[in-house]
C-alpha cells in the first residue's frame, strides 16, 4: 500500500536517544539529536539521514518565484530581478541561486558522500535489501545535485569522499564537463541497478527516476550549448567578433569546462536516445498516450489538468515528485494563495505573459495570429485545450469568490479588465476584481492581464488564502522523458519516429497532429514542450541549450489591456463577461521599462561562479564574462 512520503530531519528524531551514565554526571548525550557514532549503525536512523538529503530538492518549481519568470513565459509580479536585466556578477550572483546555491548543493553532496562511506561497511543488519536501497537513493540524490550545478556553471569540481578533519588542502580545480556527464550517468546507473523497480514510497527515488534523470543529463550534453564549436561560432555571430583571444577562450581547457571541444556528437545524441527509450521500454509510466485521434477538447483539458495534479490516472506520469502534505506548514503548499488572482486575496506573484498566451494555438493546429480580424476580436475562443487548464485570462470561469468579493461577481468570472456598468447612456467604469485597481486588493493584481491556474486545485471547496493544498511538485515526469526521445531522434534525423510520439502527446491534449519537417518540425517541437511542460522549469534549461535564449530571455515582456463598452441599449447593475452586453477591446502593449526592462547578454549561457567561492579557491576558473 502506497503511502505519502514525510520529509523528515535527522535533526528531529526523538525516542532513540541514550539515557546518560548514572556514574558520571557529565556524560551524557543531546535530547534533540542523535549522535553521529550512532547513526550508521542504526538502520531507522540512517534512512533517515539518506531521507534528509531530499530535503534539498525545496519547493522546486511549485513556488512564489517560478523560474519560468526569467522567460518569456511569465514575469514576476513583485520586482524587477538583476538576472532578467543582465545585471549578475560574481558578487550579485542572481536569482536563480537562491535555490540551488553552489554552498548549499556542496552541504548536500557532502552528506551524500558521508552516507556513500558509511554504507560501504553497514553496521546494521540489511533487513529486505535496506542498504542497497539507501545507497541507490543517495548515488541519485548526488547526481541530482550535481546536475542541477552543472545545467547552471558548466563543469565543477567533482568530490566523492567527504573532507575529513585531518584534510590539510580544500581546493579542488572544476573537472570537465564532460567529466561531470560520465560521472553523473555512472551514479545513475549504479542508482539503477540498486533500485530494483518502482517504490512504495512516494517521493523517493526509484530506478525509473534515476533513468529517467540519465535522459536529460544526456540531452543537455549533446545539445548546442555543449557542442564547442556550436556555442563558440553562436558567440562570434552575436559580437561580430573573434573570441578566441579572449582571457577565458584562450585557453582550451577553459573551454573544456563549458562542453565538448570535439567528439562524436552523433553519438552523443544516439545515447540520450537510447536513454530516454529505456525508460518507456520499463513499461512503468504513460498516460493516455496509446491515442491514434484526438481527444476532445474537453477531455484534452481534463487530461492535462489530471497531469499537473497528478490524479485520475494522471499519476502515471510522475516519475519523481516532491510531496506537500496540509499538516506540514511548507512554502509550496501555499502555492494558490501565492499566485492566485488577487480578487480571491492572492498574491498573483508569477503571472504569465501574453508572449506565452500568443504561443497557443488556434484548436485547428494553426498558429495565432493579431493581425487575423477574427482572432483579434476574441482571442481567448477556440484556442488548444492547455491554455484553459493553465491560464486564467478575462472572463475564465473560475472559483466562487470569498464572501467579501460574492455579491461583486456572483458569476465566479476572472474580472482582468476595465469595464462600464450601470446604463449605457451614462456608464460608470469598473475595474475588474483581479485588476490592480480591484476593490478586493490593490497591491498585487496582475501587471500582465493574466494568472496562473496550472498546478492550482480547482475544487471550490479550497479556498486558496487560507488552505494548503497537496499537489506535489513534479521534479521529473514522463512526458519530458518523451520529449527527450523526440528531441534526439529529431537530431538523429528519425523524423517519422520523432513525429508519431510527438503527436500522441497533442493527441492527448486534444490537438490536431502535426505533419511538419526539417527546421519547421525542430520549431514546433521546441513549442509544444514549452506548452505542455509550463512552469515546470524547462523554459530557463532549455532556452539556453537551444541556445534562442536572446530571444526567449531577452524579449520585451508585452501584457493585455482589456476594456468592455456597454452596447447602446443596454443596462448591467453588476459586471458580468458578456459579448451579449458588451464590445471589447484588447490592446496589447510592452510593459513600462520602469517595471522591468529585459536584456540579453551572452555571459548568461553560464552562471557566475560567487566571488567568496572564488576567493575561498584559487584553483577555479571563473565562467566567461564574468573575469
Amino acid at each position: 500500500m502506497k503511502r505519502t512520503f514525510k520529509y523528515i530531519s535527522i535533526f528531529v528524531i526523538s525516542g532513540i536517544l541514550l539515557s546518560a551514565c548514572k556514574e558520571d554526571f557529565l556524560d551524557t548525550q543531546p535530547l534533540d539529536k542523535a549522535p553521529g557514532e550512532l547513526v550508521w549503525s542504526d538502520a531507522a536512523l540512517a534512512e533517515s539521514a539518506v531521507t534528509e538529503l531530499y530535503n534539498g530538492l525545496f519547493e522546486g518549481m511549485l513556488n512564489q518565484e517560478n523560474m519560468d519568470c526569467i522567460t518569456d513565459n511569465a514575469l514576476y509580479n513583485f520586482g524587477k530581478q538583476d538576472i532578467m536585466e543582465a545585471n549578475i556578477s560574481p558578487s550579485n550572483t542572481g536569482w536563480v541561486h537562491h535555490t540551488y546555491e553552489w554552498g548549499e548543493m556542496y552541504r548536500r553532496i557532502r552528506a551524500a558522500n558521508i552516507a556513500l562511506k558509511k554504507l560501504a561497511a553497514p553496521e546494521f543488519e540489511n533487513t529486505n535489501g535496506i542498504v542497497e536501497r539507501l545507497k541507490g537513493e543517495t548515488y541519485f540524490m548526488r547526481a541530482y545535485f550535481y546536475n542541477q550545478m552543472v545545467r547552471y556553471y558548466g563543469g565543477v569540481p567533482i568530490i566523492k569522499s567527504p573532507y575529513e578533519l585531518t584534510s590539510t588542502d580544500f581546493t579542488i580545480a572544476r573537472n570537465t564537463y564532460e567529466e561531470c556527464v560520465n560521472f553523473i550517468v555512472s551514479d545513475l546507473d549504479s542508482a539503477a541497478l540498486l533500485l530494483n523497480g518502482k517504490s512504495l514510497t512516494l517521493g523517493r527515488a526509484t530506478q525509473g527516476a534515476a533513468l529517467a534523470l540519465k535522459s536529460r543529463v544526456l540531452l543537455y550534453a549533446a545539445s548546442d550549448l555543449h557542442h564547442m564549436p556550436t556555442y563558440i561560432n553562436n558567440l562570434q555571430k552575436s559580437t561580430n567578433r573573434n573570441i578566441a583571444g579572449d582571457l577565458f577562450f584562450s585557453k582550451p581547457e577553459n573551454v573544456a569546462l563549458l562542453g565538448y571541444p570535439a567528439g562524436d556528437r552523433t553519438a552523443r545524441w544516439k545515447a540520450a536516445q537510447d536513454a530516454a527509450r529505456a525508460v518507456i521500454d520499463l513499461g512503468f509510466y504513460g498516460y493516455n498516450l496509446d491515442l491514434s485521434a484526438p481527444v476532445t477538447p474537453e477531455e484534452g483539458k481534463n487530461n492535462y489538468v489530471n497531469l499537473y495534479l497528478s490524479r485520475n490516472g494522471g499519476e502515471k506520469d510522475a516519475i519523481f515528485m516532491r510531496q506537500f502534505i496540509n499538516a506540514k506548514d511548507e512554502w509550496g503548499a501555499w502555492y494558490p494563495r501565492n499566485n492566485g488572482p488577487n480578487g480571491y486575496h492572492g498574491w498573483t506573484s508569477s503571472e504569465p505573459t501574453q508572449n506565452l498566451v500568443d504561443d497557443y494555438e488556434m484548436m485547428d493546429g494553426t498558429k495565432f495570429d493579431w493581425n487575423n480580424a477574427e482572432h483579434k476580436a476574441a482571442p481567448y475562443d477556440n484556442r488548444d485545450p492547455r491554455f484553459y487548464a493553465s491560464i486564467l485570462y478575462d472572463g475564465a470561469p473560475w472559483k466562487p469568490r470569498t464572501a467579501d468579493a460574492a455579491g461583486t461577481d456572483p458569476f465566479s468570472q476572472i474580472q482582468m479588465g476595465q469595464y462600464q456598468i450601470g446604463n449605457a447612456s451614462s456608464p460608470t467604469t469598473y475595474f475588474g476584481l483581479d485588476t490592480r485597481n480591484s476593490s478586493i486588493e490593490n497591491w498585487n493584481g496582475t501587471r500582465t492581464g493574466y494568472a496562473i491556474r496550472k498546478f492550482i486545485d480547482p475544487n471550490p471547496a479550497i479556498e486558496d488564502q487560507v488552505t494548503r493544498q497537496e499537489v506535489p511538485s513534479p521534479q521529473i515526469k514522463f512526458t519530458e522523458v518523451v520529449f527527450n526521445y523526440i528531441e534526439a531522434s529529431l537530431a538523429l534525423g528519425q523524423e517519422a519516429e520523432a513525429l508519431a510520439w510527438l503527436n500522441k502527446i497533442r493527441f492527448r491534449s486534444g490537438m490536431p497532429a502535426i505533419n511538419e519537417s526539417n527546421q519547421a518540425l525542430v520549431e514546433r517541437y521546441h513549442n509544444e514542450r514549452n506548452i505542455e511542460m509550463l512552469f515546470e522549469e524547462q523554459r530557463f534549461y532549455d532556452t539556453r541549450r537551444w541556445m534562442t535564449a536572446p530571444q526567449n530571455q531577452g524579449e520585451k515582456v508585452r501584457i493585455m489591456k482589456v476594456t468592455a463598452t456597454l452596447k447602446p441599449g443596454k443596462t448591467v447593475p453588476v459586471y458580468r463577461y458578456s459579448k451579449d452586453d458588451y464590445n471589447y477591446t484588447y490592446t496589447v502593449q510592452e510593459i513600462d521599462p520602469g517595471v522591468e526592462n529585459r536584456k540579453w547578454d551572452d555571459k548568461l549561457y553560464f552562471m557566475p561562479i560567487h566571488r567568496d567561492e572564488i576567493n575561498r579557491n584559487n584553483k577555479l576558473v571563473q565562467n566567461p564574462g564574468y573575469q
